[in-house]
Parts: structure tokens; sequence; C-alpha cells
């Protein structure tokens, strides 16, 4: 079977950025920055933070463009970048996992909600509320449910990432689950 390369539909975009074209760099920052700045906010928690991160995230990929070497998607390359930058925030702020001792009490059975007959106020509620919630974990418990649920990386992808265990990996993102579940009780979910 053929292997095919991949072909990034902003490749010529990235290229004028390469040649240092502003207007370019300006477009992809359009095109990417609400994403990435979404992605950050999820893991630092703090609006500033993630303002700031996005910033240098931006400046740092368009000084190492020349690394960019096409084998994903730009916005892939970007954000790692983002989401390195936005781990570093939290270490600089000295993260701290959990211990795995620690434990909570409190209903560990999952949560299942039917959505039958709810309207969009009411499911944008929900969701303002969970964000709240999640906004609310522990900073270990939130970035290792953030990379796993929402990012869409593995734990031993996390594990490296945040240099722990795999198995510290998991234990806290069903920790973040337990509490996320708790905390959204708390408010009424």
């Amino acid at each position: 079977m053929e292997a095919f390369a991949y072909t990034d539909i902003n490749a010529p975009l990235v290229e004028r950025c390469r040649l240092g074209d502003r207007r370019a760099q300006a477009e992809i920052y359009k095109r990417y920055s609400k994403a990435m700045f979404n992605a950050s906010l999820r893991i630092t928690g703090d609006y500033a933070e993630a303002e700031d991160v996005l910033q240098e995230s931006f400046l740092s990929a368009f000084r190492e463009l020349h690394s960019y070497k096409g084998d994903s998607s730009f916005g892939s390359w970007l954000k790692r970048i983002v989401i390195n930058k936005s781990i570093n925030c939290l270490r600089n702020r000295r993260l701290q996992l959990v211990p795995l001792a620690e434990q909570h009490d409190g209903a560990a059975a999952d949560y299942e909600d039917d959505h039958g007959g709810l309207n969009s106020e009411e499911l944008g509620w929900r969701a303002d509320v969970v964000r709240r919630c999640v906004q609310e974990l522990p900073d270990g418990y939130r970035v290792v449910l953030t990379l796993y649920l929402l990012e869409g990386y593995d734990h031993a992808e996390i594990a490296g990432i945040l240099n722990i265990t795999e198995s510290t990996s998991k234990s806290q993102y069903s920790r973040a689950r337990k509490k996320l579940l708790e905390l959204a009780r708390q408010h009424g979910l």
C-alpha cells in the first residue's frame, strides 16, 4: 500500500509566514487564536495567564517556524506549543498534583443525565456550570482532565507531558472526575 504525505490546507499561508509576511502571520493568528486561547484557558484556569500564553505561543511559533516540518497540521503543531506553554505556566505557579494518598469522600457513582426535554437555554446553563466546576478543580486534576477529555491525549502522552507516571495520570483523572461530579452536584446539577 502506498503511503501518502499529509498536506495542510494552510501550507501556502505558513510558507508566507516563514518568509516574514506580517499579513500571513495576522491571518494565521486570526484563524487559530480563539481555539488556542480556549485550550490554554482550560489548562491554566486563568484568563490573563491564558492571554499571555497565547501571545507567547504565537511569538514562539513564528520564531520557530523553521522547525515545523509539515508532517501534521499546522494547528496540531501550534496546539502542542500552546499546551506546553500552558503547563509551564502552571509549573511556574508551582503545580502540585494532588497526592495519591488523598481520598475524597462522597458519592463515587457515575452521574448520568437524561437530556430529554431540555431547551437550549437550560443546556447552555448546564454547560456554563460545568465549565465553572472544571475551573474550580485543583490544578493537577484540571490539567489531567483537560488533556485527557478535551484535548484528546492518552494517559501515556499525559505522563510524558507532565513528567509523571501513567498510573498517576489515570488516578488523577479518576479523582478529577469524582471531584467534578461532587462540584456539579453542589452547583445544582
